[in-house]
């Protein structure tokens, strides 16, 4: 049986870009009109599957520009693709929430989920799942981070798409985020108030935007304190593997009196290193982590988290991709989603606060 065609069929037969059969078949600028009227006839002619004039066609049906109830958008069903790096899909207790959600939303309204994990050597070499290449999706989840090159070419496909706990400047499409800066500064203001003023942070705000701004709102909360942070106590390019937590803190001649943590799986790497160099948590220091996933739960002591709502992830990312599928020229838009602080049996003030009091 042959294999459906692909814009890089249609590329490699015309010897130009696959980006810029994509701009041509999905009306996007950068090509002339002449080369967008070739791609479409050798599309046409080769029997490339396009969906987006059937997906049209259904959008202008909807009951109302303005909507963005998914009941009223795109009634017959269909295939939603969820797209993510191999590292994502392995943090089960946290995206698999997220995705698991996901399924069950779209079933409410008679749609199937497509689900691709991209491999490191897949982003690397910007190659699409088959079902991107073909457009035999009518929408894309990108949840978390894969590379901004690899989730520009799925948007340079025109398949409408949202991201999911991601975002980056050079990335037009719409996005579900957790308000990482202000969701930081609650949990560092936690240990301020209990009179915390040597702190540190521990994570890789390379990996991700949201693990960028996270670093940013423990420095507004230390700011508005009026704290300094020590620069040597702030790790940014941490790497999430015991033995590297556990070196970093047992090379420091200072510690510091608590920590901020970027996700639970540093909290409970902080916390058992620092128990295993003897110092007693939250006696002698405290631990603020990220997500509310199950690293947070099972650590001894539990750690105090901000919990983040992933059901509320794909409500509203499904909520999104509707409205988007009903309204392709409305302006992209970020929605950035609370997190509420729990606080659990590793804060507690600073060794010798309590004998001040």
């Amino acid at each position: 049986m042959k294999n459906k065609v692909t814009m890089q069929d249609i590329a490699d037969h015309l010897h130009i870009s696959k980006n810029s059969v994509s701009q041509a078949l999905t009306g996007k600028d950068g090509v002339s009109e002449a080369t967008r009227a070739l791609v479409k006839e050798t599309a046409e002619r080769l029997g490339y599957v396009y969906r987006k004039s059937r997906r049209g066609r259904q959008n202008e049906a909807a009951a109302s520009p303005a909507s963005t109830d998914p009941s009223a958008v795109l009634q017959d069903g269909g295939t939603i693709a969820l797209i993510a790096s191999d590292y994502a899909f392995s943090r089960k207790s946290f995206f698999g929430d997220i995705y698991l959600s996901v399924d069950k939303e779209l079933k409410k309204y008679g749609y199937e989920l497509v689900i691709q994990s991209i491999s490191p050597e897949d982003a690397e070499a910007l190659r699409l799942p088959a079902f991107l290449e073909n457009r035999s999706v009518d929408g894309i989840l990108i949840l978390s981070h894969i590379t901004t090159p690899y989730v520009q070419a799925v948007l340079d496909t025109g398949i409408p798409a949202v991201l999911i706990d991601h975002h980056h400047p050079s990335l037009q499409a719409d996005s579900i985020l957790t308000n990482n800066r202000f969701s930081a500064y609650e949990g560092v203001r936690h240990l301020i108030e209990l009179g915390h003023k040597d702190i540190g942070f521990m994570g890789d705000i390379d990996y991700s935007p949201s693990h960028y701004e996270r670093l940013e709102g423990m420095r507004l909360a230390a700011f508005e304190a009026g704290i300094r942070l020590r620069e040597d106590w702030l790790i940014q390019d941490a790497i999430e593997d015991s033995s590297y937590v556990h070196g970093a803190i047992a090379q420091m001649q200072e510690r510091p009196t608590a920590w901020f943590c970027v996700n639970d799986g540093f909290g409970f790497m902080i916390t058992s290193a620092l128990q295993h160099l003897g110092v007693k948590v939250p006696q002698e220091a405290s631990v603020v982590s990220f997500d509310n996933g199950y690293l947070s739960q099972v650590c001894t002591p539990p750690t105090t988290t901000l919990d983040v709502n992933r059901r509320l992830f794909a409500t509203y990312a499904i909520k999104q991709l509707f409205s988007r599928l009903q309204n392709p020229d409305q302006p992209y838009t970020e929605i950035l989603l609370p997190t509420q602080l729990l606080v659990r049996e590793s804060t507690a003030p600073p060794p010798g606060r309590e004998e001040e009091a």
